[in-house]
């Protein structure tokens, strides 16, 4: 039976010592039109997360008291950004919707183009990125930044489908590594990255549509393996997600963020006023989770670390 503490929600007695009930939800800033995309950069301290409508990625500096902060705006026009991450040199790597590409910022502020066509076919517009340790550059190619110009530009896929890719920066090569998606969204590797975590959100379009995140085993030559359900939240949708250093997943959904254990078991959930659409783990110890959710930035400090990102 679920007990509710506070903002916490627990299903099974395990999630208790996840959470501190007298770390509360704080409210860091609001006025998006659609949050996504966090990404922390623990050598500035700041976080970095789009508005995709808007058009912009915004920047959250924390003050002296880490409780609130100052936001400003990091770029505007942004393309269209949607998911975000660093590379293993600590470079902004985006999911351009309006380009239709995945990009990296250069320490100079330029803009590298990192892969934005299949065998010469525009992708679609990809979603969301993260980075292996050994450098590869992993996203999703969903239809969200072209079916209409709300989060990007009206237009038709050229490739036909919806896939899961691979970049290696060594060789230039761009692979795709999962073909059997509807839309492919969110993904994170398991600490130890044997394990890769990518969500179907494919009831988007279709109401008979798959919802749910999906379990890949990885082998050492970065091959995918399995793809069984692995969990899905009983409210809306896993869009991005992330995981602790123990192997739990923490997942946006509907009603706020849902903690699922390596066996896709619910434990608890974290209750947000409004829909989570990502999340990430930030600050010097890696156990403050920020949360997107619909048209603000939130904040709550865990017990727990999230696991090694770049």
């Amino acid at each position: 039976m679920s007990e509710q503490v506070s903002e916490y929600l627990v299903v099974d007695p395990s999630f208790k010592r996840l959470f501190n009930p007298n770390q509360r939800l704080l409210k860091l800033f609001t006025g998006c039109a659609w949050a996504e995309g966090p990404v922390y950069f623990r050598d500035q301290d700041v976080l970095l997360w789009s508005d995709i409508p808007n058009n912009r990625i915004l920047r959250f500096t924390p003050d002296q008291s880490g409780l609130q902060g100052s936001v400003s705006v990091y770029r505007q026009p942004s393309n269209y950004a949607n998911g975000n991450t660093r590379d293993r040199e600590g470079r902004l790597i985006s999911c351009e919707h309006g380009g239709r590409r995945v990009s990296r910022t250069e320490y100079d502020g330029k803009i590298t183009v990192i892969a934005d066509n299949s065998q010469g076919k525009r992708l679609n517009s990809p979603n969301d990125v993260v980075v292996k340790s050994d450098g590869t550059i992993w996203f999703t190619d969903p239809p969200y930044g072209h079916k209409s110009d709300l989060e990007g530009h009206k237009g038709e896929s050229e490739i036909g489908a919806n896939y899961v890719y691979r970049f290696d920066p060594r060789t230039d090569r761009l692979e795709v590594v999962a073909d059997d998606f509807t839309n492919p969204n969110g993904l994170a590797f398991s600490p130890d990255e044997k394990t890769l975590y990518i969500a179907d959100t494919g009831k988007s379009f279709d109401p008979n549509g798959p919802l749910h995140i999906r379990r890949f085993a990885v082998s050492e030559t970065n091959a995918l393996s399995g793809g069984e359900v692995f969990a899905a939240p009983d409210v809306g949708a896993s869009d991005g997600f992330r995981c602790d250093t123990e192997g739990n997943v923490w997942t946006s959904a509907g009603d706020g963020v849902h903690v699922f254990n390596p066996a896709g078991a619910l434990l608890g959930k974290i209750l947000v006023p409004e829909v989570v659409a990502n999340i990430t783990f930030g600050g010097f110890k890696r156990n403050r989770l920020y949360i997107c959710a619909t048209t603000s930035l939130y904040a709550i400090y865990l017990p727990v670390n999230g696991a090694q990102v770049p």
